[in-house]
């Protein structure tokens, strides 16, 4: 607050508010109605009239990114400079562009895709909407190439950039940074998926910017801005259903904007059953019920701007163990625990239970809470961005059949993050941003009889300043960052309890006592850097290359780990030695843009030092150890390693053939296990890195109708994708942890339309998409159900759980 009045106290007088008016029209020169009118950078958005006229007010002089967008046109950004005397023309083209240059606000600076030494893709929700997803993580796995995720189920995915991913991609959630307990496996990311309006990618470290947690890069979900004519209340209501677990998702959003006053809000809920597949049939305990309520309320004036944040998510979401029946194959249920469950004499799982939409014993219940504000102010020529926020997130994992009220984890998260950035006011021609950033952390147990990690506390602060500077047609971008983080934690000791016979957190002198974990402090410290250009050879083709030093602290389970983590199964060891890692990555690429198509193509090497992974414990004789019967038990070892790749796109768009666009995108990755010591014991077992994607390729056509103002329906589209898998052979074989993944085929097909009213509006908006149309059996070999398997052979000769099969999804909106 103080830091806030200063500001104000040495603001210049105030400049006067201008407002740019403007036309939205296609090539043509007709009026393109109800087009969308935003400056992403200061939270500002309108809708133009019938007439494709518009007004944006309360902008101050200077320059502004601009980004235009209307149901079947391609979105166009432009950059004008306030005042001006005549209104604006935008005029949109009638295209389906992958590589469209939009305005990407994740960087220190607003920044074109195409000019940014570090690669970065963009989703914009209709290429969202366009989908049947899963979660927000799936929808952007399928549009961004190199992107892929860890799946435990269809609501679980844990987001992975180029072969890297738990704490060392940050996911932002408009541009605060979310905090979860993200190093488990079993829970998803907590946002709503229908609330996200964009959602940009950085491939590559992003540590410069974001510090620790940022080494392979962000994902970064953006909500969507009040958008309307001033002094209307205008929304949306969206309905969804999914055949590959009877999904049915509904969504209500208002949104309102006035004199620079900005309010919106959003309630979503979200309730699924077991998935389908054809080799397991329905999954036991795969299903979820999802609530999540979001809120903004704002202010934009020519002075800045400030909005505050709040949202609640509430996840009850089953955990499946993959027990069956040895000889059927059907699944089972645990009705015991410890000596008393016998896996071989579970009962089966009756297909009534399979069926419900109703929760088993065995689940957890996730929530999740924000608050946060960010604001931007004027201070003559330069700006100062603010960022802070509070969330919390209560976790819990319910693993006791006998005892289904007991949590055997119940852990509560909370975060304190905060964030200063200043854009100095440009310097002989050079662009100038310092800031800080970091986060407080608080972990505790609560009622708990499992105790995987320590409750422990964590501080976290780093400076950075990135400057930018164009010499004709070559644009530098360089920066420098330095973080220091505080790990500690007091004597943990745990017990057992005489009246139930379960663990519980105890203290030094109860009977029985242990001391899972001493008392810990460390100090963690790293340099972060980045130098990169890009350069326009004419006016199509751009040529750009980067290299970046990465830092990351290892995460709380990495070092402090020491029991069992009841939802994955899993008792991991964690290493109190361990010493931060760096990375050193190098990017090149090279992007092409016409009017009738856009290709790009990415490369990529990084070198990793004290890379952290996870390897399975075995004792002398080869063994599996099982600390606790019927849990493997993982321990993290630390090795350099080594991963290259690299990404292409093509995006065919015909100016002769106008309603016709095909794009294309693959990717590859290779990790490669750079440790001597261990590949002197196992061999060729232990070349690669574990958890490393298999190549994947993904092509689409698309039809798209003619876009015509005065027609009734409008955005009209069909679609068919094919989605290639090669074979994964490529795998951290050591001790069994990984095996070879067979390669697939996927087919999909989609059609939509959009109904507009005789006046233009939009009336209703229809998406059906077909996922899978063949119902081919595959495992995916990032998906974690592929490992849940009892027994060593299976009479059908599979082994494991299958991913999803044949998936039909159905969404209406209806715009108000």
């Amino acid at each position: 607050m103080k830091l806030l009045l200063l500001c104000l106290l040495l603001l210049p007088a105030l400049a006067r508010a201008q407002a740019l008016r403007g036309h939205v029209q296609d090539q043509a020169g007709q009026p393109v109605p109800y087009a969308s009118v935003a400056v992403p950078a200061r939270h500002l958005g309108t809708t133009a009239d019938a007439s494709g006229t518009f007004a944006l007010p309360d902008l101050p002089p200077g320059p502004h990114a601009l980004e235009v967008s209307a149901v079947g046109y391609a979105s166009a950004t432009q950059t004008i400079t306030l005042p001006t005397a005549a209104p604006l023309v935008v005029r949109l083209a009638k295209a389906e562009k992958a590589l469209t240059e939009v305005v990407v606000t994740g960087v220190s600076r607003s920044t074109e895709i195409r000019r940014s030494p570090v690669p970065i893709a963009a989703l914009s929700k209709r290429e969202i909407m366009l989908n049947s997803n899963a979660n927000i993580i799936d929808a952007a796995v399928r549009g961004v190439p190199g992107l892929s995720a860890v799946t435990t189920g269809p609501n679980v995915s844990k987001p992975f950039i180029r072969g890297l991913g738990y704490n060392r991609v940050l996911t932002l959630y408009n541009g605060l940074r979310q905090e979860g307990q993200q190093w488990g496996d079993e829970h998803g990311i907590e946002v709503d998926n229908y609330g996200v309006d964009r959602v940009e990618v950085v491939k590559g470290p992003a540590s410069l910017l974001y510090g620790s947690d940022a080494v392979a890069g962000v994902v970064n979900l953006l909500p969507a801005l009040p958008t309307g004519p001033a002094g209307e209340l205008h929304g949306e209501a969206l309905a969804e259903y999914q055949s590959v677990n009877a999904l049915l998702g509904q969504s209500v959003a208002l949104n309102y904007q006035n004199h620079g006053l900005q309010t919106s809000f959003r309630a979503s809920h979200r309730l699924a059953r077991d998935y389908r597949n054809a080799v397991d049939g329905l999954v036991y305990n795969t299903g979820f019920r999802e609530l999540t309520l979001t809120g903004m309320v704002g202010v934009q004036r020519a002075w800045g701007g400030l909005h505050l944040w709040l949202t609640a998510y509430n996840n009850h979401q089953e955990i499946p163990d993959g027990s069956r029946d040895s000889l059927s194959r059907a699944f089972t249920r645990q009705i015991f625990e410890a000596d008393k469950d016998d896996i071989k004499a579970r009962p089966v799982v009756s297909d009534a239970d399979l069926r419900a939409y109703g929760q088993s014993d065995l689940r957890q219940h996730l929530q999740h809470y924000r608050a946060f504000a960010d604001g931007n102010i004027k201070l003559g020529q330069g700006e100062l961005r603010l960022l802070g926020g509070v969330q919390q997130n209560h976790r819990q994992e319910f693993n006791h059949p006998t005892a289904p009220t007991q949590a055997g984890l119940d852990l509560r998260l909370t975060t304190v993050s905060y964030e200063a950035r200043y854009l100095l006011p440009t310097w002989h021609g050079i662009e100038l941003t310092a800031g800080a950033n970091g986060m407080s952390q608080a972990n505790e147990h609560l009622a708990a009889t499992d105790f995987p990690i320590p409750a422990y506390r964590l501080f976290d602060l780093g400076g950075f300043g990135v400057a930018k500077k164009a010499f004709g047609q070559l644009e530098l971008t360089g920066g420098l960052r330095y973080d220091t983080r505080v790990v500690r934690w007091a004597d943990f000791y745990t017990a057992t309890d005489p009246a139930t016979g379960f663990g519980m957190a105890a203290g030094s002198v109860a009977a029985g006592a242990e001391l899972p974990f001493p008392a810990f402090r460390a100090v963690y410290r790293g340099l972060s850097a980045s130098l990169g250009g890009s350069y326009a050879v004419g006016e199509h083709l751009v040529l750009r290359a980067n290299v970046a030093r990465g830092y990351r602290a290892p995460n709380i389970p990495e070092i402090g780990s020491n029991g069992l983590d009841p939802g994955a199964h899993i008792v991991y060891l964690g290493n109190r030695s361990f010493g931060p890692e760096f990375s050193l990555q190098q990017d090149a690429g090279v992007l092409w843009k016409s009017a009738g198509w856009e290709a790009s193509a990415e490369v990529f090497h990084n070198y990793v030092e004290n890379f952290i992974y996870q390897a399975r414990l075995f004792d002398a004789q080869g063994q599996p150890v099982e600390v606790v019967p019927g849990n493997a038990t993982y321990q993290y070892q630390q090795a350099a390693a080594r991963l290259y790749g690299g990404e292409v796109a093509l995006n065919l768009h015909p100016a002769a053939l106008p309603w016709l666009s095909w794009r294309t995108g693959a990717a590859f990755v290779i990790g490669l296990n750079d440790n001597p010591a261990l590949r002197e014991r196992v061999g060729a077992a232990s070349r690669y890195l574990p958890l490393i994607p298999a190549p994947q390729a993904r092509t689409e056509l698309r039809l798209s109708a003619p876009a015509r103002p005065a027609a009734r329906l409008s955005g009209t589209y069909l679609r068919l994708s094919l989605d290639g898998t090669a074979p994964q052979n490529r795998y951290y074989a050591v001790d069994g942890a990984e095996t070879a993944t067979a390669g697939y085929l996927l087919l999909g097909a989609g059609a939509g339309t959009t109904l507009r009213t005789k006046a233009g509006r939009e009336a209703v908006q229809l998406f059906v998409q077909v996922d899978n149309i063949f119902d081919t059996a595959y495992q995916a070999h990032l998906n974690r159900l592929k490992y849940f398997e009892y027994y060593a052979a299976s009479p059908t000769g599979r082994t494991g759980i299958y991913n999803p099969g044949r998936n039909m999804g159905v969404k209406v909106v209806v715009p108000f």
